[in-house]
């Protein structure tokens, strides 16, 4: 991860990258005021947006953090500080 990754949302503004999840699928949440929490799937014409709870988002950031211990992985300290800014 070398870089921070914002989209764009139609009705709720800029969000930003909480952590991969699956299947091509990443958690992004609102930059701003209120906590939504998105599960987006980028295609060559836009993005599909889920909302998904909080506990789920939660989810799906522990389980990148991980793999990132199990593979060793260079990022595992980035990903570390990202989930604590945003669920401690």
């Amino acid at each position: 991860m070398n870089a921070e990754r914002y989209l764009n949302h139609p009705t709720f503004g800029m969000l930003y990258l909480v952590s991969p999840a699956s299947n091509g699928r990443d958690v992004y949440a609102t930059l701003y005021a209120q906590k939504i929490f998105f599960l987006v799937t980028l295609q060559p014409r836009g993005a599909g947006f889920e909302v998904i709870p909080y506990m789920d988002a939660r989810h799906y950031a522990e389980m990148n953090l991980s793999k990132c211990r199990r593979e060793k992985s260079n990022d595992l300290s980035l990903w570390q500080e990202l989930f604590n800014q945003t669920f401690i």
